[in-house]
């Protein structure tokens, strides 16, 4: 993960910050790219309308509208909010290659994204509900 130093995210915050602003579960996944158990974060099946924003800075992520249901246990979303808010790094962790997602804003690990995703997109971003808030749509 990036150390507190890195000056390229716009949100910069101390290790003490976060633990202070972040539960535990939440700064392991955001600061340390740890990973919740599959089907047990929140947001795994829900289905309210709204933005999933990030937990380490409140920038609008996903939309309700791009999360389906991809049978992994994790919130999927075929695609961001926009092609700014988030960061792809290439991740060779546990014997694997992956493509790790961050908040661009402030740097906090996310979770992954797939190219087994549903039209249109073909993307499946995999994504930690302790990365994320969720913001309900006002009726």
């Amino acid at each position: 993960m990036k150390s507190d130093n890195d000056t390229k995210y716009k949100v910069q915050k101390s290790d003490a910050e976060w633990r202070e602003q972040l539960d535990p579960m939440q700064y392991q996944v955001a600061r340390h790219a740890a990973t919740e158990h599959a089907f047990s974060g929140k947001y795994w099946n829900h289905w309210d309308e709204g933005k999933y924003k990030c937990v380490g800075c409140g920038i609008p992520l996903f939309d309700s509208g791009t999360k389906f249901d991809a049978g992994c246990g994790w919130p999927s979303y075929f695609q961001a909010v926009n092609s700014e808010v988030i960061e792809r790094v290439v991740d060779k962790t546990h014997g694997m290659v992956r493509v790790e997602v961050r908040c661009n804003n402030c740097g906090s690990h996310l979770g992954h994204v797939f190219e087994d995703g549903p039209e249109p997109t073909g993307e499946r971003f995999c994504i930690n509900s302790a990365a994320i808030n969720f913001d309900p749509d006002k009726k």
